[in-house]
């Protein structure tokens, strides 16, 4: 009887470390969280904005352990364009096959497969990058941070758009393009805001 008592309190006492830390699947505010992008040319850079159609984080103990979002491609804006009919143009031309094929792929996904911290602040992340129906694997740093119920997540991640099929007047791929160039390297800032 002593034997029963005693596994019936350990597993009781396990039972409720696991119940009060469980993983928490944090829901994104999509409002407030942002996907920013900038690419440069030898003659200058565009930027400009993309919107998150959904997210998850997965969240224990004050750490990411893993999550997931999906960026929305019809959304993408150009910023740095102030007449809109060269803007429109731009525009038009980033949906396009020659860039990312909005109209065949209208989503572009990141799913974490590592989070690394010491700290609960800074991380490295290991996650797959999908493009085009074509996925790669990408490292970037992020900073985490709490403000009340809410978990902020910010990273840069940096890519090679060749990978993706995105080749259009690569300086790798095609030569004598002299200044119309455009650089190889696709940079994303993100910025996810979680709600506990």
């Amino acid at each position: 009887m002593k034997l029963f008592t005693t596994l019936s309190l350990a597993i009781g006492i396990m039972g409720s470390l696991f119940l009060s830390n469980p993983i928490e699947d944090l829901t994104v505010n999509k409002s407030e969280s942002t996907v920013d992008w900038k690419a440069a040319k030898v003659t200058g850079e565009h930027y400009g904005k993309v919107s998150i159609a959904d997210a998850k984080l997965d969240y224990e103990n004050g750490k990411i352990l893993g999550g997931s979002f999906e960026i929305d491609m019809t959304t993408i804006t150009v910023e740095d364009i102030k007449d809109a009919n060269s803007n429109k143009r731009l525009l038009d031309h980033l949906k396009s096959d020659d860039f990312f094929s909005v109209e065949k792929h209208k989503k572009s996904t990141l799913k974490i497969t590592e989070a690394k911290s010491s700290n609960g602040k800074d991380y490295e992340i290991k996650g797959d990058l999908t493009i085009k129906g074509i996925s790669h694997p990408v490292v970037f740093p992020v900073k985490v941070s709490e403000e009340g119920n809410r978990v902020i997540a910010s990273g840069t991640i940096k890519f090679d758009r060749t990978m993706y099929d995105i080749k259009y007047r690569s300086g790798n791929y095609f030569e004598n393009l002299a200044d119309k160039v455009i650089y190889d390297e696709v940079t994303l800032d993100v910025r996810l805001v979680g709600v506990k």
